[in-house]
């Protein structure tokens, strides 16, 4: 065993005895959060605008602070992009995160000293913990490679802008640097596909240990290797044993990653996002991440099925029940108040709290009222996967409101097999059964003759990457929207490939 597996292996028992407390005391530890941020932010302009000097509880917080997202927030934010100090918090943002909006164009999301350094330790605080659960440390040796946006930043009245996986770049360890590939040169390349080449020159023949980054691009990744070498992941990188990964459900990608490393390879999912990292697994082979309670975010709850109403209730950590899927609100110590990040999770465990995410509050299918969400078809195309065979890279599912072979309206699964299923029939009619089974009005729609069964519409060998490119989203921390209420995505597709 090496130094560095030693150190890492005692730092991680340190670290894993610091966080027991805030684990086994979680509404304390939410408690003290709370106060925290609430007494450092009295002063800025968002605190004065909000009553914070009446602020004693989350209750009171909830009537003085509305639910926001952020075009709700943005005239604070453009106050701050105006050079304005003391605006949501403390002085100036040391970054701005900039990532695309749906609805918001390019959104500005504040970055502070306090907030960067939470991202930094959860990240390694993942990765100790895996080394204290499963005594697996080897890795520390190799090499290792994070698929990341550009580190080059940019410069907004005093501020330093840029994706946050660029800023994150930044922040790499000092005893990680001679570990780190690819190299800043080819990091700092914006072109996606060159990039991706470029880190295939650059890695093909060095003992990587370490591969993080999105499911969908690490995949794109893995098959330009394959293509170069003409060997499996496993066998070009024998001491390949640790994939990180983040941002998407891994279980549709499951079986394709099986097949492109050769062999089993141990996972740690994340849940991170420019506004803060929530999340991560702590326990191999366990459904749901560790909440993280004590790193300067305080959480409420909404009700996904409540959350349109006029005044819906939030909850707190002590409040919330197992299986309830839940819109996540967030008040962080970047200066986010209230703020409704867009994401929906369902607890797994309360002891400790865990999470899965369940999908996006406006990333939905209810065009006849079934309220379908990314979790149900995420489940269902898993199901239909493990009882068919074959192996997708990439779908979609749309709304046919109006079918132009006319008939019933359904849905329409736009996918993209890597392998396609021997009997492509019954694989569809599984997709279907584990639809209605999940989504009792789905259930009620198909057996009441309002909607006819799903389609399935194949998507060519990089359709949907084709797509990600010609809407300039090709790479980074950019993923494909798994379902929505609108035929956007799918018409983009069906352009693409001439349908």
């Amino acid at each position: 065993m090496t130094l560095k597996e030693i150190a890492s292996r005692i730092f991680a028992a340190y670290v894993h005895r610091k966080n027991a407390w805030w684990i086994a005391n979680p509404v304390p530890a939410q408690q003290r959060v709370f106060r925290e941020l609430i007494r450092s932010a009295g002063n800025t302009a968002f605190g004065k605008d909000h009553h914070f000097d009446r602020i004693q509880t989350p209750a009171d917080f909830a009537r003085e602070v509305p639910v926001r997202d952020y075009e709700g927030l943005r005239p604070y934010v453009d106050r701050i992009l105006q050079g304005e100090e003391d605006v949501l918090w403390p002085g100036k943002p040391l970054y701005l995160a900039k990532t695309s909006g749906t609805t918001s164009g390019v959104k500005y999301i504040p970055i502070t000293r306090v907030s960067i350094r939470e991202q930094v330790r959860a990240s390694r605080n993942a990765i100790l913990n895996y080394i204290h659960q499963t005594g697996n440390s080897a890795f520390v040796n190799g090499k290792m490679i994070f698929l990341q946006g550009s580190p080059e930043l940019t410069e907004k009245n005093g501020i330093q802008t840029g994706r946050l996986s660029g800023i994150s770049a930044h922040y790499v360890p000092g005893y990680l640097q001679k570990n780190r590939l690819p190299s800043w040169e080819t990091n700092c390349i914006e072109e996606w596909e060159t990039k991706v080449d470029r880190i295939v020159e650059e890695t093909a023949n060095q003992p990587m240990s370490v591969i993080a980054g999105i499911p969908s691009w690490v995949q794109m990744y893995f098959e330009k290797l394959r293509k170069q070498t003409g060997k499996s992941v496993g066998e070009l990188f024998p001491d390949f044993n640790l994939f990180i990964y983040g941002g998407v459900n891994f279980e549709p990608y499951r079986n394709t990653f099986t097949e492109l490393i050769g062999r089993h390879v141990d996972s740690i999912e994340l849940f991170p996002a420019s506004e803060g990292f929530f999340a991560y697994q702590d326990q191999q082979g366990e459904r749901g991440l560790l909440l993280l309670l004590s790193a300067g975010i305080f959480y409420e709850f909404i009700r996904a099925d409540e959350f349109q109403e006029a005044n819906p209730r939030r909850y707190t950590i002590g409040e919330v029940e197992l299986g309830v899927n839940y819109v996540m609100i967030l008040s962080t110590h970047a200066g986010l108040w209230g703020y409704n990040l867009g994401d929906t999770v369902a607890f797994t465990s309360l002891k400790p709290y865990r999470v899965i995410v369940t999908g996006r509050i406006k990333h939905f299918i209810s065009a006849f009222g079934e309220h379908v969400i990314a979790k149900e078809v995420e489940y269902a195309m898993e199901t239909a996967l493990n009882q068919c065979g074959g192996q997708v890279s990439e779908f979609t599912v749309a709304p046919m409101i109006d079918p132009p072979e006319k008939g019933l309206p359904y849905h329409e699964w736009w996918v993209e097999f890597e392998r396609e299923p021997e009997d492509l029939e019954t694989f569809i009619q599984v997709l279907d059964q584990a639809m209605q089974q999940q989504n009792s009005y789905y259930f009620d729609l198909i057996d009441g003759n309002i909607l006819q069964t799903l389609k399935v519409r194949k998507v060519a060998k990089g359709g949907f990457q084709a797509y990600m490119k010609s809407i300039g989203k090709l790479g980074g921390q950019n993923k494909v929207q798994r379902l929505a209420n609108d035929r956007k995505l799918a018409e983009g597709l069906a352009a693409l490939s001439g349908a």
